[in-house]
Order: C-alpha cells, then sequence, then structure tokens
C-alpha cells in the first residue's frame, strides 16, 4: 500500500469514528465527547474514561489504546485487521467502548 492509499483509508475511519460517535450520541444517552487533533482521536465516556486512536503513518497502521490494552491495526484491503490476527478495528472498538462506558454501543453500524 502506497503512503497516499494508507492515508485515504485512514481518514476514512477516522471520519467514520467521528460519524459513529455524532449517530450515538444522538441516538441513546452515551454522551460520548470527541475530540480530534490531526491524526489522533480522544474519545471521553461520562465515567472519565478514555480510548485514544491515533495513526502511525510510518507504519501505515492505526493504533488503539483502551483500558483493555494497546492494540495495532493494519488495512489488509477489506477492513482495519488487527495485527496479532485478534479481530477488526470496529468490533473491537465498539466492545471496548461497550465496557468503559457501561452501555452496548457500536461504531460497525
Amino acid at each position: 500500500m502506497t503512503d497516499t492509499e494508507y492515508m485515504d483509508q485512514a481518514e476514512l475511519l477516522l471520519r467514520r469514528i467521528e460519524l459513529a460517535c455524532d449517530r450515538i450520541n444522538d441516538s441513546t444517552d452515551a454522551d460520548i465527547d470527541n475530540q480530534r487533533v490531526g491524526g489522533m482521536i480522544t474519545l471521553t465516556f461520562g465515567n472519565g474514561s478514555q480510548i485514544i486512536i491515533n495513526l502511525q503513518k510510518p507504519l501505515q497502521e492505526v493504533w488503539m489504546a483502551a483500558r483493555a490494552g494497546g492494540f495495532h491495526y493494519r488495512y489488509d484491503g477489506h477492513q482495519w485487521a488487527d495485527t496479532k490476527g485478534q479481530g477488526e478495528f470496529l468490533a473491537h472498538l465498539s466492545r471496548f467502548s461497550s465496557e468503559q462506558s457501561g452501555m452496548p454501543l457500536d461504531f460497525s453500524s
């Protein structure tokens, strides 16, 4: 994958996360505060816990830090897959956000 292709896919992912936060905030009581600075998004939940998502351009990866740990994802042509073969980014984001917020949240829609 070229650097341009990586950035296109990574930007689509970050935008998808921002739109999902808006959708979730409009349809639930979750009240996720999402702040983006460059290639990093910080999601802050009502209880003060956070999930941080940031781009790692030199490695062409997206990293996520949550209470569950730190995770690295690489685009496989179809999805952002965990580099250790443990799943897909949006499924993980949904699960970790649900755990941290205490309510079911779905970022994959």
